[in-house]
């Protein structure tokens, strides 16, 4: 069976009252927390605020992370990029932005020094890429950074909001296999997208998966109460031969109880899993 990570934070009250952040002063508390709910890994976050005290910006921090991960057998396996929602990678206008790609190397670089199998990029909201020249750009961006990627033994997940005629049609472009997909169940049912559509052009590129439950046009839900097809979506990612670990990425409930969801979230996909 597949192993069940979440994403940074969801085992901590919120950090600095923000929905998803990293938790600069707590981040140590969340290894146990999750060893408490029997997952797998957390998926990491590294973002601009505080970007400073995450122990992935420094080689001593690196070192800590090792030393908790034996010590707790929770591991790390991705990093969620939110740096590059506020850190653009491509402007407005299409443009690669030089800066922030050079501290994607370095991010990359840091990644490689821990177990970590992929970094998601996140092209959604203030990086969504809506044009075409924007687009053309990732194409560009995502075949040099390619074989940096697999010289280093990392790949790089693309999370859009694109309709998955046109992603897949950006994927075939970039024709990398180090280049994959992060597919969020959650975000795909709030944009309207048919779940047997989007992952079967998407099944080829498939790299990793985000557990999320949405309303049609809204805002994250408990698991099983929005308009996510659960059901189609784990039969198709199983089918597309999918493997590794699935991201718990959802709602929060009430302060205080974030281990006792995030075992009712586990269970919730354990459950589709083995149906």
């Amino acid at each position: 069976m597949n192993d069940i990570a979440i994403m940074q934070g969801r085992l901590l009250p919120p950090s600095e009252g923000r929905f998803q952040a990293f938790p600069a002063k707590l981040w140590r508390d969340e290894f146990e927390n999750a060893k408490k709910a029997d997952l797998a890994c957390i998926e990491w976050i590294f973002e601009k605020p505080n970007e400073h005290l995450n122990p992935l910006s420094r080689d001593d921090g690196i070192k800590s992370l090792h030393q908790i991960i034996k010590r707790s057998g929770v591991g790390i396996r991705s990093i969620c990029a939110d740096y590059y929602m506020e850190e653009l990678l491509i402007d407005a206008d299409g443009n690669v932005r030089s800066e922030a790609v050079s501290h994607l190397h370095w991010l990359m670089d840091q990644a490689a020094k821990l177990s970590v199998i992929y970094i998601v990029l996140p092209f959604v909201d203030l990086s969504s890429l809506s044009t075409i020249t924007q687009q053309h750009s990732l194409v560009s961006l995502m075949q040099s950074l390619g074989p940096r990627a697999a010289e280093i033994k990392l790949e790089l997940h693309l999370e859009t909001d694109l309709n998955p005629t046109v992603f897949s049609s950006i994927l075939k472009s970039i024709n990398h296999p180090s280049i994959q997909v992060n597919f969020d169940i959650g975000n795909s049912a709030s944009l309207g997208y048919d779940p047997t559509e989007e992952l079967t052009a998407l099944a080829p590129f498939l790299g990793s998966v985000h557990v999320k439950d949405r309303l049609l046009g809204g805002s994250s839900v408990a698991l099983g109460h929005g308009n996510a097809d659960f059901p189609t979506c784990f039969r198709l990612i199983r089918r597309a031969g999918f493997e590794r670990h699935f991201v718990l990425q959802v709602a929060r409930g009430k302060d205080g109880h974030e281990i006792e969801l995030a075992i009712q979230n586990r269970k919730f996909v354990e459950q589709q899993l083995s149906n």
